[in-house]
């Protein structure tokens, strides 16, 4: 049988220790009932005692509802000894349950609080009486226990056989200053495990050496019992060991135990927590990042397409979302087809050529083309192909200066025949116009009249996105659309402008 582990989530807590990081009550009431009831972690750590009038008001607002959900137990506190203070914060919020902040060091102990164990375990023991006397449950968190098991061991046993013998309910080992590498890990949990069989040791990890996820790993195989985990890694300095990674890791390597956190709600908690901190996702973080799923070079589209040869068991399903396949200018038709498979449109063999050879350059200017720029890129890419070019707008000088008026200076090849003209107009756009004029006025041709103008972009993209701009054309009686596609607004207008000319 797999044995359980506990997750427990201090986002709200030791991730808040995120520098320029600081939730409101409503973020942290809305994030507690995430994290318990969609996410289902077992047990959240919500707050640090007598921080802030606010923290008081958002343990009240988080311990009022748990009680209501029969969840209260699940709501924890760090506390200090302090005389008792902590415990009647502890009252006013509501809170059941305190992680008490001792010291798990030597070091800490003699030049921080100046005191022999001796002492600092009998303040200990009356916090712990005090709390069970008002019925807050106890658990212990040793801090620095990792630097501790280097440097101070028997200090460490000689407060784990006094702290085995107290009414709590967990001891908490931390990697307060992330130093631990996974081997050190691995042998300090197993020791201590072994020494103590009937106690519940949580691991607490940070990252300052991105070893987070690996001593986590050593740690569950060591026989701990619980896991302290935050949204997106944060924490302070370079953070704590991250949900989603953890979570992953266990599924898939760690078959002998058993969590009840659910995967498919990782992406939305961890979006959710990135809106309300303005801390950003790095793309390239694995399971929540942006580009995780998403494959960019074109042998590997084509080797999902044959037999899945670019899968691994991090399936995007697994985390509600969807594999991706990126358009750019190291992209080969496969990618393309597959983006075209999710839009439901087919092309021929010398379509897709065509396309593929506009998103490589675009690609050259544009760092990202993204799937839904692709009907724009080919209604271009047909539109194009309804007429012979014999025009061409060799070159042009846009000029936009305050207090000046827009001018432009444009070169024109007609039939192998180049023609250059100079105009001013009351935009960019207008002034290429009036330039045009000119060179046809030369030729002895009237240019249609613009009776329409359209701007558009894919929804929900960036000021960097394509833009397709729609012109109507009246000539005489007729009138007709052409379509121009570039990054940039104007040069999208001008190419749109080309097709018409090459129209009449």
């Amino acid at each position: 049988m797999k044995r359980k582990l506990e997750i427990m989530d201090t986002t709200l807590r030791d991730g808040e220790q995120t520098s320029g990081v600081s939730f409101s009550v409503s973020e942290k009431l809305t994030l507690a009932k995430l994290l318990v009831e969609e996410l289902k972690v077992d047990r959240i750590e919500v707050a640090s005692a007598r921080v802030s009038d606010g923290e008081l008001e958002a343990v009240k607002q988080i311990a009022k509802w748990a009680s209501a959900e029969n969840c209260i137990d699940k709501v924890e506190v760090l506390t200090f000894v302090d005389g008792g203070v902590s415990i009647e914060w502890m009252k006013k919020a509501g809170a059941k349950v305190q992680n008490l902040l001792t010291k798990g060091s030597l070091n800490h102990l003699t030049h921080q609080l100046k005191k022999t164990p001796e002492e600092h375990f009998s303040d200990i023991e009356r916090t712990i009486a005090l709390a069970s006397k008002n019925n807050i449950d106890t658990n212990v968190y040793l801090e620095d226990w990792s630097n501790g098991m280097r440097n101070s061991k028997e200090y460490v046993f000689q407060y784990l056989d006094f702290l085995t013998q107290q009414p709590i309910k967990r001891v908490l080992l931390p990697d307060t200053l992330g130093i631990l590498t996974h081997t050190e890990t691995f042998d300090y949990i197993t020791e201590i495990v072994a020494r103590y069989p009937n106690t519940h040791f949580d691991f607490h990890g940070h990252n300052d050496y991105d070893l987070g996820v690996a001593n986590v790993m050593e740690a569950v195989k060591a026989g701990c019992h619980g896991l302290h985990l935050t949204v997106n890694g944060m924490g302070e300095r370079a953070g704590n060991a991250p949900m989603a990674s953890v979570v992953a890791v266990i599924h898939d390597f760690l078959t002998d135990v058993k969590i009840n956190v659910s995967e498919s709600s990782l992406y939305k908690v961890s979006k959710l927590v990135s809106a309300f901190t303005g801390v950003g996702i790095p793309y390239n973080k694995p399971i929540v990042g942006d580009n995780v799923f998403t494959q960019t070079a074109g042998i590997h589209a084509d080797g999902d397409s044959k037999n899945n040869l670019y899968f691994n068991d991090l399936l995007p399903e697994r985390f509600g979302r969807k594999r991706k396949y990126a358009l750019g200018k190291t992209s080969g038709k496969a990618n393309i087809q597959k983006n075209l498979q999710e839009l439901g449109l087919t092309l021929n063999d010398d379509e897709l050529k065509k396309v593929t050879q506009r998103i490589i350059e675009l690609g050259d200017k544009k760092e990202r083309v993204t799937k839904e720029d692709l009907p724009y890129i080919i209604s271009d890419i047909l539109d194009s192909g309804n007429h012979q070019q014999k025009v061409f707008i060799k070159s042009y000088v846009l000029t936009h200066s305050m207090g000046l008026r827009p001018s432009t200076t444009v070169s024109l090849e007609i039939n192998g025949e180049l023609l250059e003209a100079h105009a001013q107009g009351d935009g960019q756009y207008d002034a290429f116009m009036n330039a045009l004029r000119k060179l046809y006025v030369s030729k002895k041709i009237e240019l249609p009249n613009l009776i329409d103008y359209v701007v558009r972009i894919p929804p929900g993209s960036n000021s960097d996105a394509l833009c397709e701009t729609i012109i109507t054309w009246q000539n005489k009686s007729e009138e007709f659309i052409t379509r121009g596609l570039d990054s940039d607004q104007t040069v999208s207008a001008i190419k749109a402008t080309e097709k018409m000319l090459n129209i009449i």
